[in-house]
């Protein structure tokens, strides 16, 4: 005889997993608003870097400008940068190697960030600007470019992974650390 307080108990069966909602219509346009913002506003920016557009420097401005921040060979590192801020923000418009577009712009963001510092956080002294862009870019990389994108044509890309996004982000955070330690 047992007591009332002790009842054999059957093991639960596991829930089954419950797969992922597929993408709607909404998730869609809304990450193809976030690409087409944040990569305009960066392909902009890339455009001051190299042809001087928008009241830029151009390559010769923008060049001292790195030179006075501590990089070697600032010309070098104004090409550079305004061709990842120019063909990053380029390539999350049409939605093409996302992940490694946006974290080419979370690479530049990074050094944008240390070269800014962070004696305040709210413009003009601030990060903000530069902190909501590199989240904006990190974001995409890990989400994925939505079903409006080039990427869709790509058997490799066509269904984003978590693990692509992630990867391309810790590239970003490498080539920039990199590039930081060349800085003076």
């Amino acid at each position: 005889m047992t007591s009332p307080s002790v009842t054999a108990t059957k093991p639960q069966a596991a829930a089954p997993a419950v797969p992922l909602a597929p993408s709607t219509p909404a998730h869609d346009v809304g990450l193809l608003l976030l690409r087409v913002v944040l990569g305009l506003t960066m392909a902009a920016h890339g455009t001051q870097k190299l042809f001087g557009w928008f009241g830029g420097g151009g390559i010769s401005g923008t060049g001292q400008f790195f030179t006075a921040s501590g990089y070697p060979a600032g010309d070098a590192m104004a090409v550079l940068a305004g061709l990842t801020e120019t063909l990053g923000g380029l390539g999350l418009v049409v939605g093409l190697l996302t992940p490694l577009a946006a974290a080419a712009l979370v690479g530049t963001m990074i050094n944008a960030l240390a070269v800014h510092g962070a004696g305040a956080f709210f413009a003009p002294e601030g990060i903000e600007y530069e902190l909501l862009l590199t989240a904006g870019a990190a974001a995409l990389a890990l989400t994925g470019p939505g079903r409006y994108a080039a990427d869709r044509f790509l058997p490799v890309l066509r269904d984003h992974r978590l693990a692509h996004g992630a990867l391309a982000v810790a590239l970003g955070v490498i080539v920039a650390a990199a590039l930081l330690l060349v800085r003076d």
